[in-house]
């Protein structure tokens, strides 16, 4: 995800900086990003205006639930070749089961005492975790339960000479030939299934990883597209959402306060003035109202597929009275549907970007997504109308400026 938002942003025309080097030389008008251990990205532009300038940035994560490949991964049983995998993050197990699957990821390579990092795809349907059928497992329809260890071990091939590293060096970008040594990698399985329309009049999207790719491409076009002089605009995209942040290019490390602390020294703006000037958007998805479940959703709060934009209400959530109110004010001018959500008060809503980054950038900030359903199934689902609802809105907030004066607010709008 972050190397295709790096080519992305290269065609446009931005400059990748490097966190170990000197950054004095950032521009007015100069567009920039940097990357953070391979899997995490923020991305900005620098405005010509210093005076009262804040930052405004949106925020999604780039990571989905899988399975990650075990260091020592060859297994072998009757003539089956599988591979050995831990859970990452809390998918639906069974939505995993009888379908294509491939590898993808990073490799640490050594060639002539120098260590280097090579992301790789095995671009082919390499994989599949067989379900049991109903004659040997009689329960399988009422008690769906799956021990990671036991049931979900994906099948590479049936018994042959090859391991997981020939595997590997066969599909490096250098061959696998011209390495010493194949030292670690950090390997995921993914579901190769590709995205469509679903429905009459192609209402839904069904899809692998909409959760939060299906937030993240929105923000990222609005981002491109934006243009503001009254305000330095940010895009963050961060992994390791789905396992709590809590890793170096994490929402909850010092990747953001670090690159705001860099942008306010080398363009010479106050860095306390400008985060008092700041707005952030978290764009992670909501549940939508389950059309075989509605008791599930709350009575008074139910959230529609292809009916707007979502705002998240919860007591660990950053959304509160002042910045919901801003935010559909930026839904209204940009003429965008929004929707209010909020759990049932008997269950719990799970932790957001939003609310993770706080803790080391404290400042204004929303929760919002996509309505959803299915939200960490191999295949998820959203409203074909609802992305470019995300987009549109995305878009104004980016060329908006939002003016704080002691109790009182108000949005300049491009």
């Amino acid at each position: 995800c972050v190397e295709n938002l790096r080519k992305k942003l290269i065609e446009n025309g931005f400059e990748e900086l490097y966190e170990n080097e000197n950054w004095a030389d950032l521009k007015e008008n100069g567009k920039y990003f940097v990357v953070r251990n391979d899997s995490s990205l923020i991305s900005f532009k620098i405005p010509n205006k210093k005076e009262n300038i804040g930052f405004n940035i949106v925020s999604a994560h780039t990571d989905s639930p899988s399975f990650s490949i075990k260091p020592n991964a060859d297994m072998y049983d009757g003539n089956y070749m599988k591979l050995n995998v831990s859970g990452y993050g809390s998918m639906l197990n069974y939505t995993w089961l009888d379908r294509p699957l491939s590898l993808a990821g990073r490799v640490i390579t050594l060639k002539d005492g120098v260590y280097e990092k090579q992301l790789i795809n095995i671009n082919k349907d390499l994989l599949i975790i067989p379900s049991q059928a109903i004659h040997i497992n009689r329960s399988a329809n009422e008690n769906i339960s799956f021990n990671h260890q036991i049931d979900m071990l994906p099948v590479v091939s049936l018994y042959n000479s090859k391991k997981l590293e020939d595997i590997i060096k066969e599909n490096l970008s250098v061959s696998g030939k011209d390495v010493d040594k194949i030292c670690d990698y950090d390997l995921y399985l993914y579901n190769r299934e590709s995205a469509k329309y679903v429905g009459l009049n192609d209402e839904l999207i069904l899809a692998p990883r909409l959760d939060d790719l299906g937030s993240l491409l929105p923000a990222f076009n609005g981002f491109l597209e934006s243009n503001n002089e009254n305000s330095i605009n940010i895009l963050c995209a961060f992994n390791n959402e789905e396992i709590g942040s809590l890793t170096p290019q994490g929402a909850d490390s010092t990747f953001l306060i670090d690159t705001l602390t860099r942008i306010a020294k080398a363009t010479n703006i106050n860095l306390h003035t400008a985060l008092s000037n700041t707005f952030v958007v978290s764009a992670d998805n909501a549940h939508a109202m389950h059309p075989n479940a509605q008791s599930k959703s709350d009575p008074t709060n139910k959230v529609l597929l292809n009916q707007g934009v979502v705002i998240k209400h919860y007591i660990n959530y950053t959304t509160d009275a002042v910045t919901s109110s801003i935010f559909k004010g930026i839904c209204e001018n940009a003429g965008v549907p929004y929707q209010d959500f909020a759990c049932r008060s008997d269950m719990r809503c799970g932790a957001t970007l939003g609310g993770i980054s706080q803790s080391h950038v404290g400042v204004d900030s929303v929760d919002i997504g996509l309505p959803q359903l299915a939200m960490h199934s191999a295949n998820e689902t959203i409203g074909s109308k609802d992305v470019l609802y995300m987009y549109k809105v995305l878009l104004e907030f980016y060329n908006s400026t939002i003016i704080k004066e002691q109790n009182k607010i108000k949005i300049l709008y491009k």
